[in-house]
C-alpha cells in the first residue's frame, strides 16, 4: 500500500474533522477522481474510511450541499456529485440582461422586485417584456410587488452633474429630476394596468435616497441579486440654452452581474445581505417619495 498524507490524515490516530473530510472530498472533486453525476460512496463507508461517525460525515456533505457540489442528497441513497448548471452568458448590457431575468421572476405566483437605482429608466423598459409575455398569456402571476429606491429630489447628486458644478435652477438636476419622474409614471402605469387587465393584484412603491447610489441594485423574489456599476464619463448634450456639459452615466449598457440563492453559500449570502440592506434603507433613512 502506498501511504499518502491523505491516507495518515485520516487513517491514523487522528479523527479527521468535518471540515477536513470536506475538503478531501472536494480536493478529489476538483482533481476529476469524482466526477459529475458520479454516486459517492455511502455514509458508512465513508465513515469507515475516515474512522468517524456518521454524523461527522453528514456535516461534511451538508458543507459540500451547501456549495453546490452535491445533487439528490437525501437519506435514501448516496448523493452524487453536481452536473456543473450551464453557464451563464458573460456579464451583458443591463438592458439586455434585465428582461431575460425579469421575465423568469414573473413565472412566479407572487413576483416582488425590489431596485435601487438612479432613475427607473432600466427597470421600466426592461419591463417590458414579463409584461407583454403577461398580455399573450405566457406569464399568469397572481401579485407583483414593486419597490424602487431613486434619489431624493432635494440632494445635490454626485452624478449626473455639470462638469463646472451646481449652480441655482442646475439645468442637469433638472434635467435628471424629469426623466426620474416621468420614467417612473410609466413603469407604475404599466404594471398598475394589469390590475383591470388581467386581474393581477399590483403595488407599486417608490422611496426617495439621501444620497447618490454608485450601483444600480435589482432584488427578484429573494432569489437573485442582479448589480450593475455606473461608469461615469464626461458627455455633451444639446439643450434649449445650449450646450449640457456634464458628468453622466450610461445605465441602460452598464454590464450586470448575477447572484443566485440556489448556486452556492457565497451567491446565497450575497443575495441575502443584498436584501437586508435594501431592507434596511427602506425602513429606516429613506422617505416618502412622489413623482411629481
Amino acid at each position: 500500500m502506498v501511504v499518502t498524507q491523505e491516507s495518515v490524515a485520516v487513517n491514523g490516530s487522528r479523527k479527521s474533522s468535518p471540515q477536513e473530510i470536506a475538503d478531501t472530498l472536494r480536493e478529489r472533486i476538483r482533481a476529476g477522481e469524482l466526477k459529475p453525476g458520479d454516486r459517492l460512496p455511502t455514509q458508512a463507508e465513508l465513515a469507515e474510511e475516515f474512522h468517524v461517525e456518521r454524523g461527522t460525515v453528514r456535516q461534511a456533505l451538508r458543507a459540500l450541499q451547501d456549495d453546490g457540489l452535491l445533487s439528490n442528497v437525501s437519506k435514501g441513497s448516496p448523493p452524487r456529485i453536481a452536473v456543473p448548471a450551464p453557464a451563464r452568458t458573460e456579464p451583458q448590457p443591463t438592458m439586455v440582461g434585465l428582461a431575460s431575468r425579469l421575465a423568469e421572476a414573473f413565472s412566479a405566483r407572487q413576483v416582488r422586485v425590489d431596485a435601487a437605482c438612479l432613475t427607473a429608466e432600466t427597470l421600466m423598459l426592461a419591463l417590458g417584456e414579463p409584461v407583454r409575455l403577461i398580455h399573450e398569456g405566457r406569464l399568469r402571476p397572481e401579485s407583483i410587488d414593486v419597490r424602487i429606491l431613486l434619489p431624493s429630489r432635494d440632494i445635490t447628486l454626485a452624478f449626473p452633474i455639470s462638469v463646472d458644478g451646481p449652480g441655482e435652477d442646475d439645468p442637469v438636476h433638472q434635467r435628471w429630476l424629469a426623466q426620474r419622474n416621468a420614467q417612473g409614471q410609466v413603469l407604475q402605469h404599466n404594471l398598475r394596468a394589469l390590475r383591470f387587465s388581467h386581474g393581477i393584484d399590483v403595488r407599486v412603491t417608490f422611496r426617495a435616497l439621501p444620497f447618490t447610489p454608485p450601483v444600480k441594485l435589482y432584488l427578484l423574489n429573494g432569489e437573485e441579486a442582479l448589480i450593475a456599476y455606473y461608469m461615469i464619463t464626461r458627455r455633451e448634450e444639446p439643450s434649449d440654452d445650449g450646450t449640457l456639459d456634464m458628468y453622466d452615466v450610461l445605465g441602460t449598457e452598464s454590464l450586470l452581474f448575477s447572484f443566485e440563492k440556489g448556486v452556492g453559500r457565497r451567491d446565497a449570502a450575497f443575495v441575502q445581505e443584498s436584501q437586508k440592506w435594501f431592507d434596511a434603507l427602506w425602513e429606516t433613512i429613506t422617505t416618502d417619495l412622489t413623482l411629481s
